[in-house]
């Protein structure tokens, strides 16, 4: 063989390389792009976002029964920017999701057999559904009760007054971790399944690691959410039901398939 067949063999092994680096490149491009997008809208409505993630407290304030509304108050000059500043990613993160998500499809799917794409493109659909039942969840259900809960810690003790003042940079910052955990949280199946798909665990595995599931699960609740029973249990138990139910749909899947190869196997 010739030095030049050797360049050439060379050139032929270096182009797909290339080609990848060139996708991946503008794959990221795009995917930046529509996040810098989202963030300047939601930065235009960086006063609309506060308001609506501020809804959940003025209901505890409500449900305390504070005579007047409080307002969320900042010490620092640059506090309130700031904050306006994560509400903006905290919002260009959620809407620029699908984008971002349908260009890391558009680069790993051509790499993939067609089975591999039927397995893997439910779980991609299904991921930006159960993080936003996650979110409402904590928007609607948790961030209420737990702001209550928190709010009627106030009054006087023996001469002693407590008040919440709540800092808005702290406030949005404990808003948004609970937003995220519950939506994270509920990715739970989609972890499981995936799992399962790889071979790493099985649904024996899974039926007999219930116990520990459910411990883990409270444990979690334990870490991500304030200290009262309530909040806990509010995430802790469709944690638990989210278990069981990848469990079930392990099950389901494994049927459908076993149907569908004997089908094909009569054909």
């Amino acid at each position: 063989m010739s030095v030049s067949d050797v360049d050439d063999e060379l050139d032929g092994s270096k182009a797909p390389l290339l080609d990848h680096l060139i996708e991946l490149r503008r794959r990221l491009l795009w995917s930046v792009l529509a996040l810098l997008g989202c963030f300047f809208v939601a930065f235009y409505f960086s006063d609309d976002l506060l308001a609506f993630l501020g809804q959940p407290l003025l209901e505890a304030y409500d449900r305390v029964g504070a005579s007047e509304r409080q307002t969320l108050i900042y010490t620092k000059l640059y506090e309130a920017f700031f904050t306006k500043i994560k509400v903006a990613l905290f919002a260009a993160f959620l809407f620029a999701f699908p984008i971002i998500a349908n260009q890391v499809w558009g680069f790993v799917a051509p790499g993939l057999y067609r089975q591999e794409k039927r397995a893997l493109l439910p779980f991609l659909l299904a991921t930006p559904i159960l993080f936003f039942l996650g979110a409402a969840l904590a928007y609607f259900v948790a961030m209420p009760t737990v702001f209550t809960f928190l709010l009627e810690m106030q009054g006087e003790t023996d001469g002693v007054s407590l008040q919440a003042l709540p800092s808005v940079g702290d406030y949005l910052d404990f808003a948004m971790s609970l937003i995220f955990a519950f939506g994270l949280c509920f990715l739970v199946p989609i972890a499981l399944m995936l799992l399962e798909r790889a071979g790493i665990i099985d649904v024996k595995q899974l039926q007999s690691f219930r116990r520990y599931a459910i411990v883990i699960a409270f444990v979690i609740a334990a870490v991500v959410t304030p200290p009262d029973v309530v909040s806990q249990f509010m995430l802790a138990v469709p944690m638990i039901i989210l278990y069981e139910l990848s469990i079930i749909a392990i099950r389901i899947t494994h049927k459908r398939e076993a149907a569908r190869a004997l089908t094909e196997k009569d054909a």
